[in-house]
């Protein structure tokens, strides 16, 4: 096996609270790959993600030091979203959420805290793709079949880890 291939690399492994998915978890990420948890016990995959040092990738999904309320505003409208797409699927209404990394926006600008302020431009500085990316996401959403709805997308520039 070539070890170096997997550094760096991003997994996504379901069911990793236990057995084969959470050895899997352990062993890649002991490799230096970024693993993107999921399970359906929250309290055992919160401690794996403790234990393995996991950091978070968009504000709407994860929370960084700084950025509570922040996130918190992100996740609520992902939670009213899918309270809104169970609400309306008897009218054929399609609803999408759409998760983006960092993106060249005016968001940076936003922040007033000194710390994350410098913080953020930073990040955006080094990671932030144009906001046309944003538009192709929702293009991409809205021109799929009638009878397929996107419920949710979560993108981000290819070399932004968070």
């Amino acid at each position: 096996m070539n070890e170096e291939r997997i550094v760096g690399k991003v997994v996504v492994i379901t069911g990793a609270s236990s057995g084969l998915g959470e050895a899997t978890a352990r062993h890649l990420s002991a490799l230096g790959a970024t693993v993107v948890l999921g399970a359906r016990r929250a309290d055992r995959i919160d401690a794996l993600v403790k234990e393995l040092g996991g950091k978070g990738a968009v504000a709407g999904h994860k929370v960084g030091p700084g950025g509570a309320v922040y996130s918190a505003t992100k996740h609520a409208v992902r939670v009213i979203s899918e309270g809104l797409r169970q609400e309306v699927k008897p009218y054929d209404i399609r609803t999408t959420v759409i998760s983006p990394g960092a993106v060249a926006t005016e968001l940076p600008a936003s922040a007033t805290e000194p710390d994350v302020a410098q913080s953020l431009h930073k990040f955006y500085e080094e990671y932030a793709i144009p906001a046309d990316s944003f538009a192709r996401a929702v293009a991409f959403a809205m021109s799929r079949p009638d009878n397929v709805d996107i419920n949710e997308i979560l993108f981000r520039p290819t070399r932004q880890s968070l």
